[in-house]
């Protein structure tokens, strides 16, 4: 095997080295391969981390597996093998020993009360119950308990606005409970060394590039799917995630400029060629941020409410993978109609023509765009008045 990257890292406690390790990267026979060494009592320990094609997906699980290793207190010998471009200091500085001490010194019932609190507060308002408070802030008062709205204004996340609205119904939850620590919090500090902030921000870190790097796997086994002609369905059952979860990535997909259409051509194989039009239909008219508005614009609005509302708004988001793939097109190559250059509203507005108009404008030349983009004549098919115009 051919090593391509190699650096050591050593564990410290008291100044004195307890641990030592490698991290090392190489290829052999077309293959990554990826793996960390660890020096035990019993001896060199190799643990590998990753085996496979694709240096992307390498390099995603190197950055959630390292940064583990440096939560659980390890550091490079040579600087460069982490680039961590967050530097806290003042304010930052501040707020994230708060938190940190907060979350190392959890104070569960307190946090518990808070949080049945919110949840009915949330109720009350109608509101997400994280636009009231979030899990962190909750954390932040369950520990510190501040009494007073000057206290309660010092914990990072609380501002004027969020004082007003909730701080006396927080502090008379938090007065009827004695507390250990005082205000002002300055003492944090102290309470909280570099190394202690250092491992828990790498804590942090490790939960967001977990999710990174799952997320791109599955991506990974979804472009695989597509590839084989699987469907929805079968990919689902491979990667073990949602249907929803699944289309949203197909529409991430074709953002990126991967190609999805034979998929989502398989999956709306059962829904007519006049419903798909009209859905796309509904798009040109109220655009395509929300898709609530075109449901009830194509099945009425009683179907938001109806038993088959999931396969519909499913079925909303596979042909607005379509329209969006179209409108792109329609940017870079804009559609030439006799000596006319077309953008797609021009197009939309020479398919609603009526038949005088869309002959002077040379209907044999759309025939092209026609067989290029199938939902496009599906519209033009559902407009009867326009049927003998077809070839």
């Amino acid at each position: 095997m051919r090593i391509i990257f190699l650096n050591s890292l050593e564990k410290r406690e008291g100044g004195a080295v307890v641990g030592s390790a490698q991290v090392w990267m190489g290829e052999e026979e077309s293959l990554w391969r990826m793996g960390w060494n660890e020096a035990t009592a019993d001896g060199e320990q190799e643990d590998i981390w990753y085996e496979g094609s694709s240096w992307s997906e390498m390099l995603h699980v190197y950055r959630h597996r390292l940064v583990i290793k440096l939560g659980e207190g390890f550091q490079p010998t040579v600087e460069g093998i982490w680039e961590d471009k967050e530097q806290l200091r003042g304010k930052s500085m501040t707020a994230q020993k708060l938190i940190c001490y907060s979350e190392s010194n959890e104070n569960e019932p307190l946090y518990t009360e808070l949080s049945n609190w919110r949840r009915k507060k949330a109720a009350a308002e109608r509101k997400a119950a994280y636009l009231i408070a979030s899990n962190r802030l909750l954390r932040l008062i369950s520990v510190f308990l501040p009494h007073t709205v000057e206290e309660l204004l010092l914990l990072p996340g609380v501002g004027q606005n969020k004082a007003a609205d909730y701080g006396d119904e927080l502090l008379a939850i938090t007065r009827k409970h004695d507390r250990k620590t005082s205000f002002p919090l300055d003492w944090v500090d102290a309470a909280v060394d570099q190394e202690t902030l250092r491992c828990w921000l790498y804590k942090q870190k490790e939960a967001k590039l977990r999710v990174e790097a799952e997320r791109y796997s599955v991506r990974r086994k979804l472009l695989e799917g597509i590839a084989e002609g699987l469907d929805v369905e079968q990919i689902r059952e491979r990667v073990a995630v949602g249907r929803r979860d699944l289309i949203e990535m197909l529409e991430e997909l074709e953002k990126d400029g991967y190609s999805t259409e034979q998929l989502v051509k398989n999956e709306l194989q059962a829904m007519p060629e006049e419903e798909q039009a009209a859905v796309m239909q509904a798009y040109e008219e109220l655009g395509d941020a929300f898709l609530k508005p075109v449901l009830q614009r194509v099945y009425g609005l009683e179907a938001a409410e109806a038993e088959d509302r999931e396969l519909l708004y499913e079925r909303l988001r596979l042909i607005r993978i379509r329209y969006r793939r179209g409108c792109m097109a329609w940017k870079r190559r804009k559609p030439r109609i006799g000596n006319c250059c077309m953008s797609a509203c021009a197009l939309y507005e020479f398919v609603t023509a009526g038949a005088e108009a869309r002959y002077a404008m040379r209907v044999s030349r759309i025939d092209l765009f026609m067989k290029q983009e199938p939902w496009l004549l599906a519209f033009w098919r559902m407009n009867r008045n326009q049927r003998q115009f077809l070839a």
